[in-house]
């Protein structure tokens, strides 16, 4: 296992390459070419440059997150072709940099949803947090300009402006396409891209759907035990991978996370480990935030999440998710330094507690 910490970027993060590699336990970053558009490829001079960038502040790149799959390719058009081919040339430089992981999902038009980035909990902290009764009341037209409002000032991951300007565009593109097409087109990208990922050794990592479940009307695929099963049996390469996140799964309590970590042993590539307090579990009004990383302050029994990915021999990369804002910090909402720095050091202590107990046996 190795601990990391995402990074979008000098130009786009509030946190420094100088702050992460002062995190204990901390060696690398997750990181990504932030002001690139899905679709495009990605030079191999930028990615070169930001590699530098990482090196040069004595950290290194554990992997990607994300090289976005565009639209074309989730609903199949005419153009998914030339926009695979774009990918895989993507991929291409990527390995021929030694970046050998990079994590993607396939949800559609919007990656993840909140209806709040800053809900104060009883510590004064401020969290991401998600209720169904609000979510039915918003136009999903919106919902970008809401998100904008309470981003504080920064580009939100999947929320990006040029894109949610075509908002109502990508609805009526996404409108025909049902579950199972949308699985049928993963499958036709993955076993597109398997060549250049077995030539370079690149684990392609899938992020699940977040929430678990249908929003707003878009059909999710990537949201059980069952349905990332049978993608990894749909395309039965050890490069087509699985990116566990522990509060996008876990937002759906019918998923047995520990479980489904050794469901899928040799599958898992990279981890985001995070806890989540759940207020409300009627289907009406579902309610949950985002809790410090510890067990005790919210619903996941973090050790046994731990635990599981020891004992099924997981040796990738794994990263505290969303922290609150706290001691007054300013910046992306979930992305701040201080409480992600807290979750790394819970997590790498977790972790030191599981070997330990197995060395010696207990």
């Amino acid at each position: 296992m190795e601990m990391t910490m995402r990074w979008y970027g000098s130009k786009f993060d509030t946190v420094t390459l100088k702050q992460i590699r002062q995190v204990p336990g901390v060696t690398g970053v997750i990181t990504t070419l932030y002001d690139t558009t899905p679709g495009e490829v990605w030079a191999p001079e930028k990615i070169r440059t930001l590699k530098e960038e990482v090196q040069a502040a004595g950290l290194h790149i554990s992997g990607i997150e994300s090289v976005n799959v565009c639209d074309s390719i989730k609903v199949g058009d005419s153009d998914r072709d030339k926009y695979i081919d774009n990918y895989i040339q993507t991929l291409e430089n990527l390995g021929k940099e030694d970046i050998r992981l990079v994590c993607y999902n396939f949800m559609p038009v919007f990656d993840w949803t909140r209806t709040e980035l800053a809900r104060v909990r009883p510590d004064g902290s401020t969290v991401l947090a998600y209720n169904q009764k609000a979510i039915d009341a918003i136009d999903p037209a919106n919902m970008a300009a809401s998100m904008e409002k309470m981003s504080n000032g920064t580009i939100l991951p999947g929320w990006e402006p040029e894109r949610m300007a075509k908002v109502k565009e990508l609805f009526a593109m996404y409108s025909s396409v049902d579950g199972e097409q949308l699985f049928q087109h993963l499958v036709y990208f993955l076993k597109a891209i398997m060549p250049v990922c077995n030539k370079y050794d690149i684990k392609m990592a899938i992020h699940p759907d977040d929430p678990a479940w249908s929003v707003f009307g878009l059909t999710r695929i990537i949201n059980s035990e069952a349905g990332i099963l049978r993608l990894m049996a749909a395309v039965d390469d050890v490069h087509n991978g699985v990116t566990f996140c522990s509060g996008s799964y876990g937002t759906n309590l019918e998923n047995d996370l520990p479980h489904m970590i050794r469901a899928l042993k040799g599958r898992i590539h990279f981890a985001h480990v995070r806890n989540l307090k759940f207020n409300d579990i009627s289907r009406e009004n579902y309610d949950f935030e985002e809790s410090a990383h510890l067990s005790s302050d919210g619903t996941f029994d973090m050790y046994e999440m731990v635990k599981a990915l020891y004992e099924t021999g997981f040796d990738g990369p794994i990263r505290p998710d969303h922290g609150r804002m706290i001691w007054d910090e300013k910046g992306m909402p979930g992305y701040g330094l201080y409480d992600r720095a807290l979750g790394a050091c819970y997590l790498n202590g977790l972790w030191e507690a599981v070997e330990k107990s197995h060395q010696r046996g207990v």
